[in-house]
């Protein structure tokens, strides 16, 4: 009987809250200017990406497979940008903190989605340069159109699926303490740390996504150019090596991108105790860094984008001589 009263207990002590409250920043006077940044951070982003997936569209040359792969990381980079950076600017330079709970899920679901996505085409296109440069002969019996797009939809629907899980196993959970979330956004730690049931789940879950979607990326990355070097130190000239490892730059340049933000904000919290402030900073560039960046890299780095700019940047001015 007693534990029929105590099961009857906790149903009825179950709370789901009606909103949470985002706490973020406290106190900065260069508030103002870090918004600005992100403003700048989010237009390029938006402009850049957008401009990158069209320019692949249009030029029928740039249909090939790892540009698929550049198309997937730039709706990743598009999607995790918009369901970040707004909000973040409507939460604290409006002094619009309070989220629904449904809401709260949704953005905690976009974010989390996004960000693994671009984790797991890194390694896409990790394994395109790895089978180009290693086995090149067979790369294009390997690597077509159809596999990279059967890879590139099976990332998208694994990690729907795991971020899915992660985020709906937060409905399982009681409230009954707080409904402040020390984050800049909803994120997945502070909130399920803060309910007062079971969250054992929750906590392996969480584990496991790191794994899958940060260490392992990483760790599958890094094997990828090991055997990517030991091809080319069998090149018989420095030229044969150079020209081959010149086309893993723009990739190697993205991971360096997405990677060290993350792995520098894991270190510096494992060494350092960080102040919510501090904290806040340096996980919410590391988020909003990469989208801006990796279109730069794409134009800067690849010779098919700088071939197809000169032709738009030549028929642009051939109109106006016409004129």
């Amino acid at each position: 009987m007693s534990a029929l009263n105590s099961s009857l207990l906790k149903n009825l002590s179950f709370v789901r809250p009606e909103y949470f409250y985002i706490t973020g920043f406290s106190g900065s006077p260069l508030l103002k200017y870090y918004f600005l940044a992100l403003l700048f951070m989010y237009i390029v982003a938006v402009f850049g990406n957008a401009f990158v997936i069209l320019m692949i569209i249009i030029d029928q040359s740039l249909h090939v497979p790892k540009y698929l792969g550049i198309v997937s990381l730039a709706l990743a980079d598009l999607g995790e940008t918009n369901a970040l950076i707004p909000n973040l600017i409507k939460t604290f330079l409006f002094d619009s903190q309070f989220i629904s709970y449904d809401a709260c899920l949704a953005n905690m679901f976009f974010v989390f989605f996004f960000s693994g996505v671009q984790a797991l085409t890194l390694v896409v296109l990790a394994y395109d340069r790895f089978i180009a440069i290693c086995l090149p002969l067979r790369y294009h019996a390997i690597v077509n159109n159809y596999f990279m797009s059967v890879i590139l939809l099976s990332v998208w629907s694994f990690i729907a699926v795991l971020i899915g899980v992660l985020v709906g196993l937060i409905t399982r959970l009681s409230f009954c303490k707080t409904n402040v979330v020390e984050s800049y956004f909803c994120d997945h730690g502070p909130i399920y740390k803060m309910s007062c049931n079971d969250n054992t789940i929750n906590s392996a879950v969480a584990k496991l996504c790191s794994a899958l979607l940060i260490y392992a990326p990483l760790i599958s990355i890094i094997l990828s150019y090991l055997g990517i070097f030991l091809a080319l130190s069998k090149i018989t000239t420095w030229a044969g090596r150079l020209k081959a490892l010149k086309t893993c730059i723009s990739h190697l340049l993205l991971v360096g991108v997405f990677f060290l933000p993350v792995v520098s904000t894991y270190i510096a919290a494992l060494t350092f105790t960080l102040n919510l402030n501090s904290r806040i900073l340096s996980t919410s560039l590391s988020s909003a860094i990469p989208p801006m960046l990796n279109p730069i890299i794409y134009v800067l780095n690849t010779k098919e984008f700088k071939v197809y700019l000169l032709k738009l940047i030549k028929k642009r001015s051939s109109v106006n001589d016409n004129i």
